[in-house]
C-alpha cells in the first residue's frame, strides 16, 4: 500500500447474496476533483462508503492514503470527511457544533470556517435542526471544507442548493483543491459541476467503465452543432436540441471541441464499448 491516494484492486461487494461489484478496479491520485457518475443504483454511495470504511469489501483490497479504511484506524479516519446525501443535523447550535466535531480533525482551520459561513450568509444564533435543508448542507459543506482532510467525499453536494449558493459552492472548492488533497464528487447534477470536475469517472453496472481527463475527452471526441440529424458508422451519440443536433464522432481532425458532461456521459453510456476501444491506451486492447 502506498501514501499516494486511493488504490482499489480486484474488489467485490454486494448486498445480501447480489454482487454489486465484482474485480473492480480504481486508482486515484492526489491532487484532483474527481466527478463520479452515474444512473441510479450504479453503485456510486456504495463505493463513497467502502473508500470510507463504512462499507466492508467481501473480496480484493481498499487502501486509502496508505491504510485499510475498513479497519477504520484513526489515523486515517482524521483525515476522511464524508458528506452522504441524506445527513442529519443535530438540534445544537454552529458554534457548540464546532467545539464538539472539530477535535476528531487536527487540521481544522476555525479562521477559515468562519469564513466559509460568511461567504454562504450563514449567520449562528440558531440551532441546526433550524435550518432549511440547503442552510444545513451549506454548513456541513462549510465545516467539511474547513477541516483540511486530505480525502473530502461529497455525495450530491448541490442537492437543495440554490443558484447563487451552488456558485459560491465551485468558488470555495476550486479554492480548496490542493496538490496533497483528493476530492470524489458523486453527482447528477452535472451541469452544476461544469469545468470543476476533472478527471470524470463513469460508473455503470457496478463497473468502472470511463475514466479520463478532459484534455483526453477534447483529444479523442468531436462535438458540434448540425442541422440535420446524421447518420452512419461514425455517430457515436446525437441529441436533438435547439438549432438542430448535437452530434458526437471520433476526432480525426485534430480540432479541439468541448463536450459537455451530460452529453459525455450520454456518449459513453450509449457507445461503453466504442468508447472503450477510442480511449483504450495506444497498443492495449479493450477485453
Amino acid at each position: 500500500m502506498t501514501d499516494t491516494g486511493i488504490e482499489i484492486k480486484n474488489l467485490s461487494f454486494g448486498y445480501t447474496k447480489e454482487l454489486l461489484f465484482s474485480n473492480l478496479d480504481l486508482t486515484l491520485e492526489l491532487g484532483n476533483i474527481y466527478g463520479l457518475l452515474g444512473k441510479n443504483g450504479a453503485g456510486k454511495t456504495s463505493l463513497l462508503k467502502l473508500i470510507c470504511g463504512l462499507r466492508f469489501p467481501e473480496a480484493g483490497s481498499c487502501s486509502v492514503l496508505g491504510r485499510e479504511p475498513q479497519y477504520r484506524p484513526a489515523a486515517l479516519l482524521e483525515d476522511i470527511y464524508f458528506l452522504p446525501e441524506e445527513f442529519y443535523a443535530p438540534a445544537i447550535s454552529s458554534e457548540l457544533y464546532q467545539q464538539l466535531y472539530a477535535p476528531f480533525y487536527p487540521r481544522f482551520n476555525p479562521e477559515a470556517f468562519q469564513e466559509y459561513l460568511r461567504e454562504f450568509d450563514l449567520r449562528g444564533g440558531k440551532k441546526l435542526s433550524e435550518f432549511s435543508y440547503g442552510q444545513k448542507k451549506k454548513f456541513l459543506l462549510a465545516f467539511g471544507l474547513a477541516t483540511r482532510c486530505r480525502l473530502l467525499l461529497l455525495d450530491e453536494p448541490t442537492n437543495g442548493l440554490d443558484i447563487p449558493s451552488k456558485s459560491q459552492f465551485r468558488k470555495l472548492l476550486a479554492r480548496a483543491g490542493e496538490e496533497d488533497r483528493i476530492i470524489l464528487i458523486s453527482t447528477h447534477q452535472v451541469r452544476d459541476m461544469e469545468n470543476l470536475i476533472d478527471p470524470i469517472i463513469i460508473l455503470d453496472e457496478g463497473a468502472i467503465i470511463f475514466q479520463q481527463p478532459m484534455y483526453e475527452v477534447t483529444r479523442c471526441l468531436h462535438v458540434e452543432l448540425e442541422q440535420v440529424q446524421p447518420s452512419g458508422d461514425g455517430v457515436l451519440y446525437t441529441d436533438k436540441t435547439l438549432g438542430g443536433y448535437v452530434v458526437v464522432r471520433k476526432n480525426v481532425s485534430g480540432e479541439e471541441t468541448q463536450a459537455d458532461l451530460e452529453t459525455l456521459f450520454n456518449t459513453v453510456i450509449a457507445n461503453r464499448d466504442r468508447i472503450g476501444e477510442l480511449f483504450a491506451p495506444a497498443g492495449k486492447e479493450e477485453v
